[in-house]
Parts: structure tokens; C-alpha cells; sequence
């Protein structure tokens, strides 16, 4: 009798999260250099605190280079006490769920967990892309979508499942 052969599958832990909430663009602004509102910051913070309360582990952080979503995500990791490898990506500005699928493509294997700090409507689409889920990410909207790959590059159209969504 031959013992059975078991392979195990990693499990990928992806969380999404949408930057907070920003002031409106000024006339001759840039949408790029907005800032984060008193309510966003808050917000941020609070989003921060959950993920620290929760636990949630989080190995890598590649977040939007836009000005908001980089204050939200240094908030973010300071109430959440997480000190881990940051990465401001210019190509999450803007980018459609493809985009950012070859973005976390990217993401080293050894990484159980990433957060992707971004933009709507591309951040809901790769939700939708990755879970057949349509879902509403408001402003500081944290979601967990889990994929049972090995590389992130394996994650694909509807091999993942919506673990959970929160909004602060």
C-alpha cells in the first residue's frame, strides 16, 4: 500500500483598504496632493487601532504614492503599532484591478500577508475581480480577501473568497 501524497497549499492573506476621507481638489490643485480631512485622519486612526485590537497580521504594506494615501497608511501603521517594509507605488494611482493585480503579482512569496493601500473605483473592482463580490469601499473601508495560492502572482479572477469587510 502506497502512503497518499498531500500537498499543501499556501493561504495568501490580501488586505484592501481605501484611503480616508480627503478635502475637496482646489481649483488650479492637483488630485495627487490632496490631504486627509480631520475625519479621515480620525478614521485612519481608528482603522489602525481595529487591525492592532484584531491582531491582523500584516508582512508587507504597498500603498498609492498619492499624498492621502500615504497619510493613511503612516496613521494607519502607527495605531496599529505594526512597524513592517512599506512601499509608495505611483502605479496604484489610478489603476484599474489589473493594475494592481500585476502590482501584487510582485509581492514576494515568503509574505503570508500584504495590505494594498489605493483608490476607488480600483480598489472595489479588484475586490469584485478576485471575489465575484460586489461590495461598497467608502472612504478608510478595510477589507480581507483570502486566496489558498502559494505566489501572489497565482491569484486570479475568482479564486479568492471576501473573509470580512469593515468601515470605521
Amino acid at each position: 500500500m502506497q502512503p497518499e501524497t498531500v500537498t499543501c497549499v499556501a493561504m495568501k492573506s490580501l488586505l484592501l483598504l481605501r484611503h480616508a476621507k480627503t478635502i475637496p481638489i482646489e481649483a488650479g490643485g492637483f488630485d495627487f496632493d490632496r490631504m486627509l480631512t480631520e475625519h479621515g485622519t480620525s478614521d485612519a486612526l481608528r482603522v489602525g487601532r481595529y487591525i492592532r485590537e484584531q491582531r491582523i497580521r500584516i508582512d508587507i504594506v504597498i500603498s498609492s504614492a498619492a499624498r492621502r494615501a500615504r497619510q493613511t497608511t503612516e496613521l494607519v501603521l502607527q495605531a496599529a503599532e505594526i512597524s513592517v517594509e512599506v512601499n509608495y507605488d505611483r502605479r496604484l494611482y489610478e489603476a484599474g484591478p489589473k493594475q494592481l493585480l500585476e502590482v501584487v503579482a510582485t509581492i514576494d512569496p515568503e509574505h503570508r500577508s500584504a495590505l494594498l493601500v489605493g483608490h476607488n473605483p480600483g480598489m472595489e473592482d479588484l475586490l469584485r475581480l478576485l471575489t465575484g463580490g460586489v461590495e461598497s469601499m467608502s472612504t478608510s473601508t478595510l477589507a480581507l480577501i483570502s486566496g489558498p495560492v502559494d505566489a501572489w502572482s497565482e491569484l486570479t479572477a475568482g479564486n479568492c473568497k471576501l473573509e470580512w469587510i469593515v468601515t470605521p
